[in-house]
């Protein structure tokens, strides 16, 4: 059974930075994970994902230049470095991944992710 625990989620002022942090127990590590995003009335969207050896990463353009994903296979954790945060990017975020992914790019859409951590709470202010 695949358990994904996030943390390091919190309140920083515009232009912060935040490391967001997902443990991940289970049979992952041969997995695409992903960190996805949900604004209040807004849906949940992918933010970043990346292949089980890390050659393929994906960034939603709104993200991109300022966000890093990146995975511990050995410690099975994975990570988002969040630098020059917006208070466009407050939203709850969630590690995930899926048991059916069998080659190439990763999914980036949420619906094809069927494991969920409980989410963590990021809060940027202007």
């Amino acid at each position: 059974q695949v358990q994904l625990v996030e943390s390091g989620g919190g309140s920083v002022q515009a232009g912060g930075s935040l490391r967001l942090s997902c443990a991940a127990s289970g049979y992952t590590s041969s997995s695409c994970m992903g960190w996805f995003r949900q604004a209040p009335g807004k849906e949940r969207e992918g933010v970043a994902t990346i292949s089980p050896g890390g050659s393929r990463i994906y960034y939603a353009n709104s993200v991109k230049g300022r966000f890093t994903i990146s995975r511990d296979n050995a410690k099975k954790m994975v990570y988002l470095q969040m630098n020059s945060l917006k208070p466009e990017d407050t939203a709850m975020y969630y590690c995930a991944t899926t048991s059916t992914w069998y080659g190439g790019s990763c999914h980036t859409a949420p619906y094809e992710y069927n494991y969920w951590g409980q989410g963590t709470q990021v809060t940027v202010s202007s």
